[in-house]
């Protein structure tokens, strides 16, 4: 209670004022929201109603900006892109948001003002809960970049109500419950109740007397847009990332059945489309797992492609004749990885049998209009879907892939009869009567008009081996775009502390849109208050983290120590089971010395964090594994002064954001040329952090860039590792080997 037995909420006036940068304003904006666009029982501002006003107050700024946007976009009618995900792993948005706009600052006193701090808010926010890996930040890095360069994009991803999961530590290791980020609601989104269009499963074809075709019958459920605004930094420029929900009609609700007493089946189609934007990946072991994700799937691809044809045309309208010739020069799609290739033969379907062109123009459209991102050479990453399951769900777009799939076949055959005995492999169906599938990635290759991979090693092995053939058909279509990072995010609002040491040497804050200009730092490399600068802004992230890690696992950990760190999706590829081996080994040679020799050891504590896909049981032993040796280790009074191994809960963004300022080393230990990129090395990197890591993904090209000394190689190289396999089905493997493996696994389990 401040003085006169006031609250600070009573002393600051519920005035609105949306685009004031000036605190007392700002505070009076927060407190309008509060009291006129209640969402909580009455005179409560606490720091949860705190948090969803201040959110609802700088939406106003971004509302303003992104009409403004969206008006001039509308006027210039420029090439727009249009970026297709399934995943989009934002993290949280406020401090994003106010970073970006400027006016952190002005936030931070506006909240004093009433009552809290701007850090205490910030953490009120729950992250959204629309990604899981490498894959959904880098879609959202792209927003946030394609933001800040004042390019004209959108994304477009489903509104997943429950995530993939959020993910808890027990005894028996990782449990797995529902994300709760929507059970309030998000202040950030906003609903556009007349951005609505009909999404078609199951059915039949209809033949119309001239030969032309119609998909009719089936389901259709309506896809409903939410609009999540993405502020550029220091730009006016606020682009959109587009969610789709999926919904049934009044119509479709059977009122008599209802009445009657049948209320599952009064509400089965509003129960159905309901699952569709239930859960990120949802398990696919059944055949109704199956239908599920591949309706995910189509239900994104549809929705979007009718919105961006609804909005060419709506550009195209009052500008006297047009072509659809003219579509890929307004138009492009960029599908992120093989979830959205059902974008190629919906785009086709919708030309043909809903705007009347013929197969030639359409596939002319559709060919110059989509390009493709390979993200994986994991086999079992590259979309397979059974054919048998895409005729029941998608019978029209079977038809067309058909199509192209003949058309492609007589095109090698008449042009490249030497391809002739590899077309097996190349076509895009598979028809092994055991298992007749469609091949998603190579419906992509043959479709798009451009595939990239993410990082020079990961393009490289696609045009070396797993797309060589094609290379031979199409060497132009081929090309690396190496992944990145927002150095917004990933540095100047996660570490404010190293940022203004950054600008302070610098003597520009330019370097936040321009990292090149982080080379100038190098001159001062040598200089004594420089390095105390830079340690001191160190501490203070890794006391951040301490105290975190002892609030989510109870474990006290010392700032002294070294910080060992290994954050991302928990897979056996990713070796996380070699790092705790590692780990293990440490712990064994700790016990072995005298408590003189422990003393002249440096004190590690080694943190690994991820979440292992619900049914992947070798990854959930890993982390089970993981937590077990913390346990032991931990209380071994003899050696946790010297190492401490902790498992971090439910990795994100948030998570990450704590985690990675304050590390010393990371640890990006893959089989060499089985991680396509990886983006938490460029963020490690980033914040001042040392490298363990082998020569793959884009470790090869950070190594290059901050030179050879500043990174600690491990492991054989890509070209050697196929060799390293045969030797070890030929039983190869050093016999020393297998007992020092022995020794670490008894030590592990007892």
């Amino acid at each position: 209670m401040a003085e006169n037995g006031k609250s600070a909420t009573e002393k600051v006036p519920a005035v609105a004022n949306p685009l004031s940068e000036q605190p007392s304003e700002i505070a009076s904006n927060i407190n309008y929201h509060a009291q006129f666009s209640p969402h909580f029982s009455p005179f409560k501002f606490e720091p949860e109603q705190a948090f969803f006003a201040t959110a609802e107050s700088v939406r106003d700024r971004l509302v303003k900006q992104w009409n403004e946007t969206f008006l001039h976009y509308h006027k210039v009618d420029p090439k727009q892109t249009y970026y297709l995900s399934m995943e989009y792993l934002q993290g949280r948005a406020l401090t994003n948001a106010i970073g970006n706009l400027d006016i952190q600052n002005a936030y931070a006193e506006a909240l004093n003002k009433l009552g809290h701090e701007l850090e205490e808010i910030a953490e009120q926010e729950k992250d959204a809960a629309l990604g899981n890996g490498g894959l959904g930040r880098l879609a959202s890095c792209f927003l946030d970049s394609m933001a800040t360069l004042n390019l004209p994009a959108w994304g477009y991803g489903l509104r997943y109500k429950y995530g993939l999961f959020k993910q808890l530590i027990t005894k028996q290791g990782q449990e797995e419950i529902a994300e709760d980020w929507l059970e309030k609601f998000s202040p950030w989104e906003v609903v556009r109740h007349d951005i609505v269009f009909p999404v078609r499963f199951f059915g039949s074809i209809e033949i119309n007397p001239d030969g032309s075709r119609k998909w009719v019958g089936g389901e259709v459920v309506q896809a409903l847009a939410y609009d999540v605004p993405i502020p550029g930094y220091k730009t006016k420029n606020t682009i959109s990332l587009r969610l789709w929900e999926a919904k049934g009609r009044a119509e479709d609700f059977n009122l008599f059945q209802f009445n009657d007493g049948q209320y599952e089946s009064a509400a089965q189609l509003h129960s159905r489309a309901q699952q569709i934007c239930a859960v990120l990946y949802p398990g696919d072991a059944t055949e109704d797992g199956k239908l599920l994700r591949l309706k995910q799937q189509f239900f994104l691809c549809s929705a979007s492609l009718q919105d961006i044809i609804l909005r060419f045309k709506e550009r195209r309208s009052g500008k006297g004749s047009w072509k659809w010739s003219e579509f890929p020069s307004k138009v492009a799609v960029q599908l992120n990885d093989t979830h959205p290739t059902l974008a190629i033969p919906e785009l086709m379907r919708l030309l043909m049998d809903d705007e009347r062109l013929g197969w030639d123009e359409a596939w002319d459209v559709t060919t110059r209009t989509i390009a493709y991102t390979n993200h994986t050479v994991l086999p079992e990453a590259l979309e397979k879907w059974s054919q048998p399951v895409m005729w029941k769900l998608l019978p029209r777009h079977m038809e067309i892939i058909e199509e192209i799939d003949k058309r492609f076949l007589a095109m090698i055959n008449a042009t490249r009869p030497d391809l002739e005995h590899k077309l097996p492999t190349m076509r895009v169906l598979d028809h092994n009567p055991q298992k007749p599938v469609v091949r998603m990635a190579n419906l992509c290759v043959v479709s798009a008009h451009t595939v990239n991979g993410v990082a020079q090693l990961h393009s490289d092995i696609l045009k070396a081996e797993l797309f060589a053939d094609y290379v031979s058909i199409w060497p132009t279509k081929f090309q690396n775009k190496t992944n990145g990072i927002t150095p917004r995010r990933w540095l100047r609002f996660c570490s404010p502390e190293l940022s203004n040491i950054i600008t302070k040497w610098l003597k520009t804050d330019q370097w936040v849109t321009n990292l090149d200009l982080l080379s100038g730092l190098r001159e001062f490399a040598d200089n004594a208050d420089f390095q105390d600068e830079w340690a001191s802004a160190k501490m203070a992230n890794k006391q951040r983290l301490a105290q975190y890690i002892l609030r989510v696992t109870g474990v006290s950990i010392d700032p002294n120590s070294l910080f060992d760190i290994q954050v991302k999706r928990i897979h056996e590829y990713k070796r996380q089971l070699l790092n705790i081996l590692g780990a293990i080994y440490r712990y064994k040679k700790l016990k072995e010395m005298s408590p003189e020799l422990r003393k002249n050891t440096t004190s590690r504590t080694i943190m690994i964090g991820g979440k292992a896909f619900a049914t992947y049981t070798n990854a959930k032993r890993i982390v089970k594994l993981v937590n077990d040796v913390g346990a032991v280790v931990n209380n071994d009074p003899e050696v946790n002064s010297y190492l401490k191994v902790v498992f971090v809960p439910n990795y994100n963004v948030s998570v990450a954001e704590m985690l990675i300022p304050g590390s010393e080393l990371s640890q990006h230990i893959s089989t060499a040329g089985m991680e396509a990129s990886g983006t938490s090395n460029m963020k490690f990197a980033l914040n001042g952090c040392l490298i363990i890591g082998t020569l793959d993904g884009a470790n090869v090209e950070i190594r290059e860039e901050i030179g050879e000394e500043n990174f600690f190689l491990f492991g054989a190289r890509a070209d050697e590792v196929p060799q390293l396999r045969k030797d070890r089905e030929n039983g190869l493997v050093r016999t020393q080997f297998i007992i020092a493996i022995c020794e670490l696994r008894v030590v592990a389990f007892n």
